[in-house]
């Protein structure tokens, strides 16, 4: 009985010591009324990208500049590429362990540039400055 504890205390302290990692949420902050300005009033959905890696805020933050900016396109078709590639990885088993959740990232939703911008930069986070390969022929031209 007292290994059994033992054993279970040590799952439990293993699984609470693990932290998230690899883990991005887009999430849909809701309906929001918004005022044109014929003062309609029309529902527009705003989404939010959460990254659980408290480090990428700050290297983002660095790499963020306007001199830099591609157009929405250009980053739509790359985030295409990487959620899917991202997704492959989250559900081949061995690969889990960095690659733990799968992205909802829906090609014919209008996420607009902000979101598609920093999503853009999270994956080129993984691959350049954590190591951890994605895609083997991702874009070329960006400077980091």
């Amino acid at each position: 009985m007292k290994k059994i504890l033992i054993l279970s205390a040590v799952v439990l302290l293993m699984i609470s010591c693990s932290g998230p990692k690899g883990v991005v949420k887009i999430e849909s902050n809701g309906n929001e009324i918004t005022q044109t300005e014929s003062m309609n009033e029309e529902d527009s959905v705003k989404y939010e990208l959460i990254v659980m890696d408290q480090e990428f805020d700050t290297w983002y933050i660095l790499q963020d500049s306007p001199a830099r900016y591609r157009s929405q396109q250009y980053y739509e078709s790359w985030n295409r590429q990487y959620v899917s590639a991202w997704n492959s990885l989250a559900m081949t088993p061995g690969r889990r362990s960095f690659f733990q959740t799968i992205i909802g990232y829906e090609p014919n939703i209008d996420y607009g540039f902000e979101l598609n911008h920093k999503l853009f930069y999270y994956f080129q986070y993984v691959e350049h400055k954590l190591g951890i390969p994605i895609l083997g022929n991702g874009p070329s031209n960006v400077i980091f």
